[in-house]
């Protein structure tokens, strides 16, 4: 997927997991497990969203960077069902920052992209310090799924940059120096508004990459948003009450759709 592919992407909607076999909180079976999966996507992609991303949301607590392998077989068939039903393209999401198994996940069920917390730099994290090992990452997808595109956070979220405090410079790193194909800029935690100012410096900073806003994204603001960025990242706010964990409220996803359609160019 190339990057001219990633920047038409205007809005990108979550599909949070519920804890997956193996995790403490796991309740489901597998088999519902995927049928929600399946229908968010399918509810997301008919309404109009560009991608979507499968993400182990409800795996908390998380490992830093290498999930055990259960984690990786539940992802790759719930994403793999994604990717047949939901008719757009689909991304990875194995948190905390574990790329590689992403990567694995992607080209086992065909998914077109990952997002990776942790590409460049080191941050600290309630999972400890975490280390981007972007060499390891860009080296395995050449020898694994080189079609598989790289949307890597800028300060990401839950963190606190430890190498680099300057986001502009973050960026010129994560795109130039870390080859990230997209960049994602969010808030302070999920569902927390992003920063306008800190968005601007990353799109003046790294013109040659798309740009996603990766958090705090409503109907009220994503013409903002998308007046800097190329696309959204839309979860918390879609679902019933804003609750991360909660099913998605259609009205809202409506809504959302309108509020983006009135903001276009």
């Amino acid at each position: 997927m190339t990057n001219s592919t990633l920047s038409t992407f205007r809005l990108i909607g979550m599909v949070h997991l519920p804890p997956l076999p193996g995790s403490p909180g796991s309740l489901d079976s597998m088999h519902a497990i995927i049928g929600r999966a399946v229908g968010e996507a399918r509810m997301l992609a008919s309404a109009g969203f560009d991608a979507v991303i499968v993400e182990n949301f409800g795996d908390a607590p998380f490992a830093a960077d290498s999930v055990p392998p259960e984690t990786v077989a539940a992802m790759s068939i719930v994403a793999d069902h994604v990717v047949r039903a939901a008719g757009v393209p689909v991304g990875v999401n194995v948190l905390r920052n574990d790329a590689i198994s992403a990567l694995a996940v992607a080209a086992a069920s065909g998914a077109s992209f990952i997002r990776v917390n942790v590409l460049s730099g080191a941050c600290a994290t309630d999972q400890g310090v975490i280390t981007g090992r972007a060499h390891e990452i860009l080296r395995r997808r050449a020898a694994l799924c080189r079609g598989v595109a790289i949307a890597a956070d800028v300060h990401v979220k839950h963190a606190v940059p430890i190498n680099q405090p300057d986001i502009g410079l973050a960026a010129e790193e994560t795109a130039h120096r870390a080859g990230a194909d997209a960049l994602i800029v969010s808030g302070s935690g999920t569902g927390k508004r992003t920063d306008l100012g800190e968005a601007r410096r990353v799109r003046d900073a790294v013109a040659d990459r798309p740009l996603w806003i990766g958090s705090g994204v409503t109907a009220d603001n994503v013409g903002d948003y998308l007046g800097i960025a190329d696309g959204v990242i839309v979860g918390t706010w879609l679902k019933e009450g804003g609750v991360t964990t909660a099913p998605l409220d259609m009205q809202k996803v409506e809504t959302l759709i309108r509020a983006a359609k009135a903001a276009r160019p």
